[in-house]
């Protein structure tokens, strides 16, 4: 791109003196002239209303048609010798005498401006063109009072040329003054303009070398005292600039290296609300372009509402604030602990604000995740240590002395203990999965499916049966699966333990046992509240509820189809859920048989 051509400093002074001049002699001639003129058309305007008055006086005892020939004569005479027309009028506008006219051939009069404000008691002004001179004139009319009473007006009136003219020449000895002056002033305006500038464009071309970055070089300049000051100042801020801009060269590459080693983000805001500075950081947090966002507004950049509402606060507060700032980052949620503190400047006063945000989205999300495993550890593990405590307590009651009973109370507990050795063992490997470790290998024995379902169902009896639910089982005993029994028998427990807990009372809980397309199937139905269909894709995940409060209520803990799925995902089967709300729900698991 072409450099843009300046002007030299004397030609731009030196047009600026001239054209200053000129208009400050233009304005003078003209506040004179319009100054005269103001002076002059007032003093013609105060001589009409003497002469006006002067002949009022002289008539005011003649005002009378009878006596119309003795006025006519006065108005001749006195306008003649005073160069003035002078019109008596009376109040019905018909005119008396007339230094120019016969008064019988003119018309009425009581139209006119200056006519109608003299009959009202006033002086009446005017200045028109006159159709029967055929000049400007200049019209003044003064009320003849006799006996308390208007009886009529006189109008004195005279040409306006003749000001005209006297104007005109004045205007134009005050330009031909002006030209002279102009002249004069603009060659030693040129002669200082000079003076000024030599030395202006010596520094001028030294000073270019401090543009080119040779700050070390040094002014040596002659002249005037202020000249030569000007010249030694220039030097000093040389050298200090020099110092400074390494100073701040240093100063930025270490904080360039600071901010962009840190994890943190953060953001330096103005007072003005404008983006400072933004590390590499908070640009990926915010998924901004960290390139084209300083000196832009912050409204404009960070298009989160609840971190610009922790902005402003932070720029309005005395103190560090903090606090947890929860952003959405397409579907992803990002849970930020933001620190705000007000920047100040070099007088304690306030310049902006700086925020730095810590990213505690996989921090807070481990935390969820512990608390929900300790939590649905804590629901899993009640029902196997409910019927452990129950069966130990019947024994201490007196079931020891029956060897019988005591055997089969004690093969129960034995049972229940593997059941919790089994999910104990099974909780530990979710968690393994989840977090990316090996999968656990279990063993698979075929063995039948209508005995592991008739185990889940004596579980979940006592259960049904104090909620008033009916189990009821439709079994083909013929299905042989691959199975990990205690397992199996936790997920079809799960399935059950769902179904009747969602269950209203009276109602029925089937699960059925048969074979489709070559595969087994086992389908648990409840006649329940249901699922809406927006849940359906999710239910399987890890701590997903449809329902919070009701699955707290319940004691339900958003693990059990979580485990239900993995269960099933062991056994090479798949999972699915049929779902009607208000009608209930079909949990359906599909097995392979064994061939």
């Amino acid at each position: 791109m072409e450099k843009m051509r300046s002007r030299r400093l004397l030609w731009q002074i030196y047009p600026v003196l001239v054209l200053a001049i000129i208009l400050a002699v233009v304005a003078i001639g003209w506040y004179f002239s319009t100054v005269l003129k103001q002076f002059h058309d007032q003093d013609s305007v105060e001589s009409l209303r003497a002469r006006a008055e002067l002949i009022a006086l002289q008539i005011r005892e003649h005002l009378e048609p009878s006596q119309q020939e003795f006025i006519n004569d006065l108005c001749r005479q006195a306008g003649v010798r005073t160069e003035t027309r002078i019109t008596i009028i009376l109040p019905s506008g018909e005119v008396l005498g007339d230094t120019r006219e016969d008064p019988k051939r003119m018309e009425n009069h009581g139209s006119r401006p200056e006519v109608l404000a003299a009959l009202e008691g006033g002086v009446g002004k005017s200045q028109r063109f006159s159709r029967t001179l055929q000049k400007d004139m200049m019209y003044l009319a003064v009320p003849v009072i006799a006996d308390s009473r208007i009886s009529g007006v006189v109008r004195t009136a005279m040409a306006v040329d003749e000001v005209n003219s006297r104007l005109v020449a004045l205007r134009k000895q005050l330009a031909v003054g002006g030209v002279v002056a102009i002249v004069l002033v603009s060659i030693l305006s040129l002669f200082i303009s000079r003076r000024i500038t030599r030395p202006l464009e010596q520094i001028k071309q030294e000073a270019e070398r401090y543009a080119s970055g040779q700050l070390d070089h040094r002014l040596r300049i002659s002249g005037s005292s202020e000249i030569v000051a000007l010249g030694q100042t220039m030097n000093e801020m040389a050298a200090q600039l020099n110092e400074r801009i390494s100073t701040i060269d240093k100063q930025r590459r270490e904080q360039d290296a600071v901010l962009s080693s840190m994890v943190e983000g953060v953001i330096a805001i103005d007072s003005r609300q404008n983006v400072l500075r933004m590390n590499p950081a908070a640009a990926h947090l915010l998924e901004i372009d960290p390139d084209n966002v300083v000196g832009r507004p912050v409204q404009e950049v960070v298009r989160k509402a609840e971190l610009l509402s922790f902005i402003t606060a932070a720029m309005d507060s005395e103190r560090t604030i903090e606090k947890d700032v929860l952003l959405f980052r397409g579907e992803e949620e990002l849970c930020l602990q933001a620190h705000g503190t007000m920047l100040r400047g070099m007088g304690e006063e306030s310049i902006g604000a700086l925020v730095v945000f810590n990213d505690l989205t996989r921090q807070r999300r481990l935390e969820t995740m512990r608390r929900d495993f300790v939590a649905n550890v804590s629901h899993e593990l009640k029902t196997p240590i409910t019927a452990i405590k129950g069966f130990v307590e019947t024994l201490l009651d007196g079931a020891l002395d029956s060897r019988d009973e005591s055997e089969q109370f004690l093969k129960i507990v034995e049972r229940q203990v593997e059941r919790l050795s089994v999910i104990i063992e099974d909780l530990m490997s979710l968690s393994r999965i989840e977090q990316g470790e090996e999968h656990e290998r279990f063993d698979l024995e075929p063995e039948k499916l209508a005995e592991v379902i008739s185990e889940s169902v004596n579980d979940c009896t006592v259960l049904a049966e104090g909620l008033g639910i009916t189990l009821k089982q439709e079994l083909d005993h013929d299905l042989t699966s691959p199975l990990n029994a205690p397992l199996l028998e936790q997920a079809l427990t799960n399935l059950l333990e769902n179904a009747i807990k969602y269950s209203s009372t009276d109602s029925t809980v089937t699960i059925r046992c048969y074979e489709e397309d070559g595969r087994a199937i086992v389908r648990v139905c409840d006649e329940g509240c249901g699922i809406e269909a927006e849940h359906l894709p999710r239910l399987f995940e890890r701590f997903y509820r449809v329902d919070k409060a009701r699955s707290r209520q319940a004691g339900g803990s958003g693990l059990g189809l979580a485990i239900v799925k993995h269960i099933v995902q062991i056994h090479h089967g798949r999972v699915e859920v049929e779902s009607t709300p208000g009608k209930g729900s079909d949990f359906i698991v599909s097995l392979p048989l064994v061939s």
